[in-house]
């Protein structure tokens, strides 16, 4: 194995995306232990990680444009595939638990859904 050096105009983007990437994530981890019930716990992690994920892969995406010398989209398929599938399954486990509450006939609705 070679070792090639990475151009600083890639270098610099790419740490700063790294860097971003991962605090997103943890703002999202941050928010999924500390927010009160679970309707308000779907929405950090969904936000978070998928702006986070996005980052890391253009990231990724730049420093092997950078090493390969040519353009490498690879990245752009599975930031497509992350930003569609993350939401829609927050969705997903949000619908369950209002019908899971609805059956219980619970009053912990979540006020903004109560005031319809």
């Amino acid at each position: 194995m070679s070792a090639t050096e990475l151009p600083l105009w890639a270098a610099l983007p790419a740490a700063i995306l790294l860097i971003a990437g991962g605090a997103l994530a943890l703002i999202g981890a941050i928010g999924l232990v500390r927010l009160p019930h679970f309707f308000a716990r779907m929405h950090p992690p969904s936000m978070g990680f998928t702006l986070g994920a996005g980052c890391v892969l253009i990231a990724s995406m730049l420093v092997s444009s950078a090493l390969l010398g040519r353009p490498v989209v690879h990245e752009l398929l599975i930031t497509l595939f992350v930003v569609m599938s993350a939401p829609v399954t927050a969705m997903l486990l949000v619908r369950a638990a209002l019908y899971r509450d609805r059956s219980r006939e619970r009053t912990s609705m979540p006020e903004s859904s109560t005031q319809q």
